[in-house]
């Protein structure tokens, strides 16, 4: 069978976009230019380029560990080869420019491959994690409209349960655990999976890319909803412009000779994908990907990191938080790193303190968020890291501390977070058919983050909170309302309501307060089933880890919760207990 051939000539920037002659912060904001041509696509970007040059064509891309001991290791080459197959498997299947692929799988080679198919055919990536349940899976299949799905065959009964309700999914591939071709499974609800690697190797052996301009939509990732339903976040193939200078900086001007990159984030959401995986390939880096089982396990990152020669990983401060518990880990296991990035939630002085001197390596702390990603951070070869603080606006992008109005605050003075749209090409287009939602983002031209912090005179930014009622748990943002929906469903539970509180190794969890219906009476046996009936529906990261059981709850003139009381309370009981 002939090699899938996929050509393109398409535009492509510098490879990369920050000088390493840079001495300063301000020496880097004066110098910096976006430069973002009319046409570029991701695919292209981030592999297709590098297959198509003799020179870098068998470096290799992704190195790829199960944790039944496989391991393979993919070249520039063979994912390109891969993802044109594929891409031609599914334009054979029905699917174009615009339709939405959706992707239900963990780190994995197939997983980049439907990712890169995707950008290939101008169609939207549609990530989704494996934690999520049925509510959770149904929701974002069917608003965001998706025709085609990838999964592994273990999410077939996950699958076959919301099905029913989908009628536009119709093309459907499922990944086999050992990653090998086999035969289909059987059909669902009148449609007829099909085995993913029988697809891609059995389909056209050439494809003509779609050349895709930059502003074209690429990728819809789903952000959780703090007042309703989550959103989803559409991005364009740009986006991966956006991430590169925070990428570079953060890991001390990378590329550098030897890179090679690891993260425990999932590649379902922005940080796994958009700061680790395309902007490591965009320099033709290596990236190593793990498929575990269940949660992160510390122990096994130490191994997985000596083991590939690691020079550079994002690692969340929880997870940082729980490899710090590893004893004599300088003694155990020969690490190679150069840099180590985190974010998503506060690292804390003690962690970072930890990091520098057990790992040796400073730890850049990032910040960013789905819609607006990558725009703060560290980078300690042109600024010192100040512990507590989220660092300075990364080159490319503008951020100041507004009112509600959209006015820049003075220095020392606490607003909101917000991020100057101008020609930063890291902005996403819209959220998913919520026109609503896309205009209450915006204050004039700044988008608004919903966190608050003071920035000093130095521009450094220092995080005081969310403004709305957003969780932030081990690094998952967590809006309440799926969480209330699901638990107002149990007959048990008359009303909920679900708020953050302080947890030491995750930052937040997720406490429920309960009103029993009238037939029940609190119970632990009744807690672990309300914890369980969540896990079954929405995700593992998001059930209430804490549950109180309560005679009423605060409620506004409307009958809306008022949730801004329960923290309230919880902050007193947590003050009176460190008293």
């Amino acid at each position: 069978m002939s090699e899938a051939q996929c050509s393109g000539t398409l535009p492509l920037l510098r490879p990369r976009e920050c000088d390493p002659s840079w001495s300063s912060h301000a020496q880097a904001v004066a110098a910096f230019r976006w430069q973002v041509p009319p046409r570029f696509n991701m695919a292209w970007a981030v592999c297709g380029r590098h297959a198509a040059n003799p020179a870098t064509a068998e470096k290799p891309a992704l190195i790829y560990s199960h944790h039944s001991g496989r391991e393979v290791t993919f070249s520039f080459g063979q994912l390109h080869q891969g993802a044109c197959r594929l891409a031609a498997a599914l334009r054979s299947r029905g699917i174009v420019a615009g339709d939405r692929i959706a992707v239900l799988l963990p780190q994995r080679p197939e997983t980049a491959l439907a990712h890169l198919a995707a950008y290939q055919l101008g169609a939207i990536a549609v990530p989704l994690t494996t934690l999520f349940r049925h509510d959770a899976l149904h929701y974002r299949l069917a608003d965001s409209g998706a025709k085609a799905l990838v999964l592994e065959e273990e999410s077939l009964p996950l699958l076959d349960s919301v099905l029913a309700d989908l009628p536009a999914l119709q093309v459907l591939l499922v990944v086999r655990a050992d990653g090998a071709a086999g035969t289909p499974p059987p059909s669902l609800h009148g449609r007829q999976p099909e085995d993913f690697w029988s697809a891609v190797e059995s389909a056209p052996d050439s494809l003509t890319p779609l050349p895709t301009g930059a502003d074209d939509p690429a990728l819809l990732i789903y952000t959780s909803g703090t007042t309703g339903d989550p959103k989803g976040a559409l991005h364009a193939h740009r986006v991966l412009l956006g991430h590169l200078p925070g990428f570079e900086l953060s890991h001390n001007f990378s590329p550098q000779p030897g890179d090679c990159f690891y993260s425990p984030a999932e590649w379902a959401w922005i940080g796994g994908l958009l700061d680790v995986l395309m902007p490591a390939w965009y320099h033709g880096l290596p990236v190593v990907a793990w498929q575990g089982q269940g949660a992160f396990d510390p122990e096994h990152c130490y191994h997985l990191l000596a083991r590939h020669g690691v020079r550079n990983a994002f690692i969340p401060p929880t997870a940082l938080r729980m490899m710090a518990q590893v004893p004599q880990v300088r003694e155990r296991f020969q690490l190679k790193l150069r840099t180590l990035m985190s974010g998503g939630e506060a690292l804390g002085q003690a962690t970072l303190a930890w990091a520098t001197e057990t790992l040796g390596v400073g730890v850049n702390e990032i910040y960013g968020q789905t819609e607006v990603n990558y725009v703060v951070g560290n980078c300690q070869p042109l600024w010192p890291v100040r512990p507590g603080s989220m660092g300075l606006s990364y080159p490319g992008h503008s951020v100041a501390v507004v009112n509600d109005a959209g006015q820049p605050l003075p220095p020392g003075t606490m607003g909101e977070v917000a991020v100057q749209r101008g020609e930063d090409p890291v902005f996403f287009l819209e959220y998913w058919g919520n026109l609503q939602a896309t205009e209450e983002k915006y204050a004039g031209d700044w988008a608004l983050t919903g966190d608050l912090a003071v920035q000093d005179e130095e521009g450094y930014l220092w995080f005081k909170g969310r403004k709305d009622d957003v969780i932030i748990s081990a690094g998952h943002r967590i809006g309440p309302t799926e969480i209330e929906g699901v638990l107002n469903r149990h007959p048990a539970v008359a009303l909920s309501a679900v708020i953050g509180v302080p947890d030491e190794l995750r930052g937040q969890i997720v406490k429920g307060f309960i009103c029993l219906a009238p037939a029940y009476a609190p119970s632990e046996a009744l807690k672990q089933e309300l914890q369980t009936f969540v896990k079954d529906s929405l995700a593992r990261h998001e059930y209430p880890r804490a549950i109180e059981f309560r005679d009423k709850l605060p409620l506004t003139t409307t009958g809306k919760i008022r949730r801004v009381d329960l923290r309230l309370l919880e902050a007193a009981h947590h003050q009176e207990g460190d008293g």
